[in-house]
């Protein structure tokens, strides 16, 4: 059996669901090949969306078009917006979700899809074939079961299922999952054409049932039940919320945990890979902080209707009687019950300084690559890149009469940005993880104002609907209809002192403009409504969207220096994005830079002094004697 399509996404987890769902949604007729239809879009290890810099990729891909906002606002069973009491820069949101219904609204999205097949099988083999012009072109899989397919562009999504082993104390199992078995050959058959390729580990912890745990003696974390959510267009949360609660480790538990670390994957040289350095498991943290008396560990619900709990900051590849009776020894888990004990695994992973910023491989032409197979961890990552990907493929396949031009974000533009960039410019490790430290545009890329750096970008390239254009365009407008009411509305001392001194903030002595009041730390917009009618009036916006568009507006103004200072910063780096190197210098005979530089430079033949700026062991130096060079 031989079936054609413009693009082939294998592996259907949250890039290739995201993936899948962009090429279709821009008119390629697009096929998922996932091992399991009922597992779609499985979380398989917190059952949670966003958190720090996360929750904004979320708001980005929701921003594109993406459909994970949408799925999570759609089954989250708990909200918060993390950072509160810090800037709106670095405030991210983040949702507990409902397993079960996650996969199955994901499903639903992906059965409604235009465009879009599902086929449930296993890929074995990539079919590579030489271009005329002496290069290598991706052009189709083979399948376990022997189905062949064939598609102009192929995107690899596979997740933690490449020639995945399971851990738990000294026993191993070949699988991507528990309870799913491995893709073997696959990798082998992709490395034969010249990519290079790791190995990666990662874990999970302990799941518990609800019935066996005394919660008298955690500390209860409510969520929160205000206008925030993930998507722009997506309306309130409808399931039940439910809280998460609090405990800790004693040095009873810690013992217990050491007494088997004879029997840990991690040290007794079975697992060699590296694992996330900001997710360790709980043997990890006993041996580099020994010196801590407890950890902090949360019990989150892993649905609504599910006895089953997830014990987040409690992995662990130890034996299973090891982690039980380490359990056994915290007051609200004396009497613990396990639906199934924690592990690791290690899988494959290519590495990314083999791609464009496109996620395109640099090798064989047609093939993209996204999520864990490229180095990251964790589902926003995995989502951010598969809408690249996907994008970018269904671009690629419809570039036949045509020149392809890739879609790529600028680090000023997105966090998505920031990813692909530090991803195929530095490489990885160990399993990258996104942190708003990692940006140097923070204050651009808030989580509020995704939709306005990404909307008219989508809706050009036919993946955001017209619905959520419009939509934008209207928010658009009454967000610069209200900035230029308060840049305009003049304020005189004596109509507003005796109020100002009531909210705790100076009287004033001269006449002001309302924006003025508006940049104080003191003072909100909602505070200076309630005593101005005429501000009131301008803020009478569609109610779903009011209190939405009223920070909007409040982040814009009282962040405005900053936000035109970094502005200005980010337009004098452009300056070096639009100086295109690639071609232009035979590094190995470079004289005028350093050793490193020219190794560096080489390996992974950035596209823009900007990007060659950004590589480690490349200096100021040798970007300047480049530029030098460039002016010959």
């Amino acid at each position: 059996m031989i079936q054609n399509y413009d693009v082939i996404v294998i592996g259907g987890g949250h890039a290739g669901c995201e993936a899948a769902t962009a090429a279709a949604g821009m008119g390629a007729n697009t096929l998922l090949i996932t091992i399991d239809m009922n597992k779609i879009a499985q979380m398989s290890c917190n059952p949670a969306i966003g958190g720090i810099a996360k929750g904004q990729m979320v708001r980005e891909i929701d921003a594109l078009g993406g459909q994970m906002g949408l799925v999570t606002d759609a089954t989250a069973i708990q909200f918060r917006m993390l950072n509160r009491s810090k800037g709106p820069a670095v405030w991210s949101p983040r949702a507990q979700c409902d397993r079960g219904k996650f996969i199955w609204q994901w499903r639903s999205v992906l059965d409604h899809t235009d465009h879009l097949d599902i086929w449930q099988d296993q890929v074995e083999e990539l079919l590579v074939e030489e271009t005329a012009h002496g290069g290598k072109q991706a052009v189709g899989v083979k399948t376990i079961w022997g189905a062949e397919f064939r598609a102009k562009s192929i995107v690899v999504t596979a997740g933690t299922f490449l020639n995945g082993l399971m851990h738990i104390g000294r026993k191993m199992v070949k699988g991507g999952r528990i309870a799913e078995p491995a893709v073997e050959h696959f990798t082998e058959s992709i490395a034969r054409h010249g990519i290079r390729y790791g190995r990666m580990k990662t874990g999970t912890p302990v799941r518990i049932d609800k019935r066996s745990v005394d919660f008298n003696e955690m500390e209860i974390q409510v969520g929160e039940n205000d206008f925030h959510q993930f998507s722009f267009m997506g309306s309130p949360r409808k399931l039940k919320q439910l809280p998460c609660w609090e405990c800790y480790t004693n040095p009873e538990v810690h013992e217990t945990l050491r007494g088997g670390l004879a029997d840990s994957p991690l040290y007794n040289g079975q697992i060699h890979s590296i694992g996330p350095r900001y997710c360790p498991s709980i043997e990890t943290k006993l041996v580099t902080f020994p010196e801590r008396e407890k950890h902090l560990l949360f019990l989150e619900p892993e649905g609504e209707d599910t006895n089953e709990l997830y014990l987040n900051g409690f992995s662990s590849s130890l034996p299973m009687d090891v982690q039980l009776a380490a359990l056994r020894k915290i007051k609200a888990l004396k009497n613990v019950k396990a639906y199934r004990p924690g592990y690791a695994i290690e899988y494959d992973y290519f590495d990314p300084t083999q791609l464009h910023h496109s996620l395109a491989s640099k090798i064989i032409e047609g093939l993209f690559f996204a999520g864990q197979v490229n180095g990251t961890t964790g589902y926003e990552e995995a989502g951010g890149q598969g809408t690249i990907a996907g994008i970018n493929s269904a671009l690629y396949a419809g570039a036949t009469n045509k020149e392809y031009t890739p879609f790529t974000l600028q680090r000023d533009e997105a966090y998505i940005g920031v990813l692909i960039d530090d991803l195929v410019t530095k490489g990885v490790d160990e399993p990258y993880r996104m942190f708003t430290s990692r940006a140097e545009y923070r204050i651009l890329l808030r989580q509020d104002d995704a939709d306005a750096r990404l909307t008219e970008k989508a809706y050009t390239l036919g993946l955001a609907t017209r619905e959520r254009y419009d939509w934008w365009m209207q928010k658009k407008e009454h967000i610069e209809r209200i900035e230029d009411f308060c840049r305009s509305y003049a304020i005189k001392p004596k109509e507003i002192n005796s109020s100002l001194e009531a909210l705790g903030t100076t009287p004033l002595v001269y006449g002001c403009k309302l924006i003025d009041l508006i940049g104080r730390p003191q003072l909100s917009i909602k505070d200076l409504a309630t005593i101005i009618p005429a501000l009131q009036n301008e803020l009478d916006v569609p109610k779903e969207r009011k209190e939405e568009i009223t920070e909007a507006v409040e982040i814009r103004i009282k962040y405005k220096g900053y936000i035109e200072r970094e502005k200005m910063v980010a337009e004098k780096m452009h300056r070096l994005e639009n100086i295109k190197i690639k071609g232009h210098f035979d590094y190995a005979n470079l004289s005028a830079i350093s050793t490193e530089a020219r190794q560096k430079l080489t390996a992974i033949d950035p596209e823009t002094l900007a990007q060659a700026s950004r590589i480690p062991g490349v200096s100021p130096s040798d970007i300047n004697a480049m530029l030098v060079l460039m002016g010959r």
